[in-house]
């Protein structure tokens, strides 16, 4: 097991006792040894930590370069947006979750004590699929990685979009859909907007794409799993002026034109989540639901 000695914490204060969970978290990480990092950008609000040198802060992209292990404080979305770029760095992940759901989360606020488990090895890493996203246009190509998925959808206007799937490398069609979108994600996304939208739940740890329609315009229009080998190439249009829009996890959006292809294929880099809990992925699941009084 790797050691870890300096940790990057990244809050989101817009979440409800994410300051006081990062300040608790901070003195748990010192007691342990640690050295805590975090953005130049949260040094006015961390002020506090400055008097002794409990935290040190560092440029964005120094931060994920420089540190051993990312904990984030906040809902999934924080950790899916951090995972982009300790990704790209080959860094782990830990969350302590001040979401709603936090399928992701490693631990709860009120688990501090766990922390101390990231010093003695009695932890576990799991390696998620990651996808690789590619939108090409008259302007030229822009990529994008996701942890969840990449959504295609119509604007404000409530007006269907029609949809063609192929697969790039063998340019054979797969389908066309009439719907108000289309989701494309990892395993990790499936129990997110896939899992709303009538998809499968996917056990994470696995390597595959998912192909959700949203609100299909067809009787008989169904989810579809490809292999992780897979490059799907992904076109959208709308009668009208109506826009439509690429969602990168829920986070990055561009306006997508008729012209345009999507491509979306597997990543060659993957997120590293840090699990301090012997508990299995359908546990948590079912916990989750439990919690708003349904299960799978």
């Amino acid at each position: 097991m790797n050691s870890f000695g300096k940790i990057a914490v990244v809050p989101n204060l817009t979440k409800k006792g994410a300051y006081e969970t990062s300040l608790n978290a901070i003195e748990k990480l010192r007691s342990l040894g640690m050295s805590v990092l975090m953005s130049k950008q949260l040094k006015d609000r961390y002020k506090s930590c400055l008097n002794d040198d409990r935290v040190l802060f560092a440029d964005d992209q120094e931060l994920y370069e420089v540190c051993d292990l990312v904990l984030t404080i906040g809902g999934d979305g924080t950790i899916i947006h951090a995972a982009q770029h300790a990704a790209l760095q080959h860094k782990p992940l830990l969350g302590i979750n001040m979401g709603r759901l936090g399928f992701v989360a490693g631990i709860e606020p009120d688990e501090l004590d766990m922390l101390s488990k990231l010093t003695d090895g009695s932890y576990t890493v799991e390696k998620r699929m990651m996808l690789k996203i590619t939108h090409s246009s008259f302007h030229g190509t822009k990529e994008f990685y996701s942890l969840n998925d990449a959504v295609i959808s119509r604007g404000s206007l409530s007006r269907l979009i029609d949809i063609d799937v192929s697969l790039a490398v063998e340019k054979g069609y797969i389908c066309h859909y009439r719907a108000d979108g289309l989701i494309i994600s990892t395993p990790t996304g499936s129990s997110a907007y896939s899992l709303a939208a009538g998809g499968p739940v996917v056990e994470p740890t696995m390597k595959c794409i998912l192909m959700t329609p949203i609100c299909s315009h067809a009787l008989f229009a169904r989810p579809v799993l490809f292999s992780h080998h897979s490059e799907i190439a992904v076109s959208a249009s709308c009668d009208d002026n109506t826009e439509v829009f690429l969602t990168i996890d829920g986070a990055r959006t561009v306006i997508i034109k008729k012209t345009d292809t999507v491509f979306v294929t597997s990543a060659n880099i993957e997120t590293e989540l840090i699990s301090l809990k012997n508990k299995t992925f359908y546990r948590v699941l079912n916990d989750k639901f439990a919690e708003r009084g349904g299960n799978i």
